[in-house]
């Protein structure tokens, strides 16, 4: 003889619940999600040079690497996991706070002046201004009166 089960669409929400966050738990959305991430640049232009700014919070001036290669510019770093955050038995019920390596590479389609290029820390905002070459810059030309007759 067949059991008759009533259905419990609360109870069936709940298992498919609990089946969603089994799919896309911690194993799937692991550390390999968090371990390499590209930095959120904001840039912008003035008439003297190009400025981007990226907030890398808890790091050091040190821990960043920035090079420039022709018109391709790198910045690179890693966030460390700290030893207190992962092991020990913890069992996380959250764990956003981002780890791992960044890069980000972006093509300077503006001339600049290489030599001249700076690159500050402050307040974990990395801040580098990009100076244009004197061709770029907007030049001001005075417009002057011819004395002919037309």
């Amino acid at each position: 003889m067949a059991n008759i089960v009533r259905w419990n669409p609360v109870r069936d929400m709940i298992q498919m619940r609990e089946a969603m966050d089994r799919a896309f738990g911690e194993n799937y959305f692991g550390r390999e999600s968090r371990t390499n991430f590209s930095l959120p640049i904001d840039a912008y232009a003035t008439e003297e040079a190009l400025v981007l700014k990226a907030d890398v919070p808890g790091l050091k001036p040190e821990d960043i690497q920035v090079t420039l290669e022709g018109d391709t510019l790198t910045i690179r770093g890693e966030y460390q996991t700290n030893k207190e955050q992962s092991g020990n038995g913890k069992n996380f019920l959250m764990r956003e706070r981002i780890y791992g390596k960044f890069e980000r590479t972006l093509t300077i389609n503006t001339p600049i002046d290489p030599a001249k290029v700076e690159a500050t820390f402050e307040n974990g905002v990395l801040t580098l201004t990009l100076p244009k070459t004197e061709a770029v810059k907007p030049r001001q030309i005075s417009v002057k009166a011819s004395n002919g007759n037309k």
